[in-house]
């Protein structure tokens, strides 16, 4: 009896989709039909945010954790440590008035030094456990909008996982066979910098089932300022909470001396677009397209290297960003009404 309690309360205590009465006829439409551990650097980059509060309002999910994972060293201007990073997912957290069924982790805030040496933490535990569970058919992904070391060091520990996860990960350079670099591009892409050590464990070593977004594809989701301004601005309080984290966000870059233009790249959000708002027959990121390759290794540097035994694995080319913008402006407007 015990043993039924608590697996009853351990379900109960990782919901997850938003129970905001403004979503609630949403909610009554639609059962979760997947698991999802959220795994991003969500004191840096402020898409992170996004992604998070779509993934929160989104009721086909279950999800089962949000690890708030860390970044470099003032990273984004601010002290990219995974406590910091959980401060700023809890102001979304609570908002949604979550606090009670979703659970935000840290990990230890910092990378790995050796491909052999895993950095243990709660959050990394949370992966493998959530990994071998043996009660439900729901698939599990893991989506990561940020550096590898939690996936990474949770297979290191219980390699068992890669076959029972699908790790979704924005971050890797271009392919030079699909798309050309942006100009003034850096030859380290960022996600895959903050733990090149990680990254070589997931590509060179790992049988991960893994969906890979690169930068020549997380750089399509485009919002303008306007519309910032006229459709997330004023929907209710995450609407407002989200503008003006935006706003505190391009006054920075503004002192950087970096001209933005009137659009921001929202790069994390495709994460929400390949898990929860999947097709409905035969479920899949049906309307984004892209190519199965093999994994390339990955380098000292952080640079692809031709691997002729490479798994396959997919890597996106073109996103359904109508879907995935209208799809979150649409919650916001039910979660403000």
């Amino acid at each position: 009896m015990k043993s039924l309690v608590f697996s009853f309360f351990f379900t109960l205590s990782f919901v997850g989709f938003s129970q905001h009465d403004g979503l609630s006829e949403l909610n009554s439409l639609v059962k979760p039909r997947m698991r999802v551990i959220i795994d991003n650097d969500l004191g840096g980059d402020p898409d992170g945010l996004f992604q998070l509060a779509h993934h929160l309002m989104s009721p086909s999910v279950e999800i089962r954790g949000v690890i708030a994972s860390h970044l470099y060293e003032q990273g984004f201007g601010g002290p990219g440590t995974s406590e910091y990073a959980k401060e700023q997912a809890m102001k979304i957290v609570k908002i949604l008035e979550l606090e009670n069924s979703v659970t935000v982790y840290t990990d230890k805030s910092q990378s790995m030094t050796d491909v052999s040496e895993p950095i243990d933490s709660d959050a990394v535990q949370l992966i493998i456990k959530e990994a071998m569970r043996t009660d439900t058919n729901l698939p599990l992904y893991v989506v990561c909008g940020g550096g590898l070391t939690n996936i990474a060091s949770a297979y290191l520990l219980e390699p068992k996982i890669a076959e029972k996860i699908t790790l979704v990960w924005i971050g890797g350079p271009e392919y030079i066979d699909i798309a050309i670099p942006p100009p003034g591009f850096t030859t380290l892409e960022y996600n895959l910098g903050i733990d090149i050590k990680a990254a070589q464990v997931i590509f060179n070593d790992s049988n991960i089932n893994l969906w890979q977004v690169p930068r020549n594809v997380y750089r399509q989701p485009i919002m303008s300022d306007a519309e910032l301004l006229t459709k997330v601005k004023g929907k209710g309080k995450l609407g407002d909470h989200l503008f003006n984290v935006m706003k505190e966000a391009l006054a920075k870059i503004d002192k950087w001396n970096l001209p933005m233009g009137e659009v921001y790249i929202y790069g994390d959000n495709p994460l929400v677009l390949l898990t929860a708002i999947q097709s409905s027959f035969e479920p899949d990121p049906s309307s984004s397209t892209y190519v199965i390759k093999q994994a390339p290794n990955i380098n000292a540097s952080g640079i692809y290297e031709a691997n002729l035994k490479g798994r396959n694995i997919r890597v996106y080319q073109q996103l359904d960003n109508r879907l995935l913008f209208e799809d979150f402006f649409a919650k916001l407007a039910l979660l403000g009404r």
